[in-house]
């Protein structure tokens, strides 16, 4: 791919449910797959968040079967030169869910972290399952505790705090974090199954479910709803 090339769309889920979701007869993953030019597309899996099960890995595969893209790849923590190579060329990275502590920890100590971001500049589509989501965003915390005092930075390529399935808490976490944060910190919360795509020119789009949206605004928390069919501009 091109140094050069033009940036892709990048796709938060909240699960895996929306890599198998079928919408009118046509998957979910075919607006992934119409976003790549080759017609052998590279596909690389990321599992640092969940110690590289194999089983996950299994469930990426299943997925992207759908869509006839075979060429896959799973990149472990420890990974070789070959696992980077194959990254830096793929056409499609998914960031697996887990436990974002752990992978990022991952994503630091080798790199992987610098080759996503690579991979994306070089025209990669990527998308990120529940941890991923939340390491593509502005920053993560300990899993089971959302005190402020364990906020790391992340990925930073989608330019929101988010948080993932936790709409049986209201969304706590988040907002905690949003207000720790600051003014102008914005966080999103996308319920179980739900997913969003952050788009090139800066808008947000959520599929499936409405996304749940916060701000910190005059030492307060401004929340507002995003449903299917509409977008917001950053």
């Amino acid at each position: 791919m091109s140094q050069n090339a033009k940036l892709k769309p990048i796709y938060l889920l909240a699960d895996s449910r929306p890599l198998f979701w079928v919408d009118d007869g046509t998957p979910f993953l075919s607006g992934i797959r119409d976003q790549v030019d080759s017609e052998t597309p590279r596909a690389a899996y990321i599992g640092a968040s969940n110690g590289d099960r194999p089983e996950f890995y299994s469930i990426f595969q299943a997925a992207m079967e759908q869509v006839a893209v075979t060429n896959c790849n799973m990149i472990p923590s420890a990974l070789s030169a070959e696992d980077r190579s194959f990254l830096l060329a793929a056409d499609i990275v998914l960031l697996s869910g887990g436990d974002v502590a752990l992978g990022w920890t991952a994503m630091q100590e080798n790199g992987l972290g610098e080759s996503i971001i690579a991979s994306f500049n070089s025209g990669a589509v990527l998308i990120g399952v529940s941890a991923g989501a939340v390491q593509l965003g502005q920053v993560g915390w300990s899993q089971g505790d959302g005190s402020p005092t364990d906020v790391f930075p992340t990925l930073g390529l989608v330019p929101y705090v988010i948080s993932a399935h936790q709409e049986d808490q209201d969304w706590e976490d988040l907002k905690k974090l949003v207000q720790f944060l600051g003014e102008g910190t914005r966080g999103i919360g996308i319920p179980t199954g739900g997913a969003a795509i952050y788009h090139p020119d800066h808008t947000l789009q959520p599929l499936r479910h409405p996304l749940h949206e916060f701000q910190a605004k005059d030492s307060e928390i401004a929340s507002s709803i995003l449903i299917p069919g509409d977008q917001r501009r950053e």
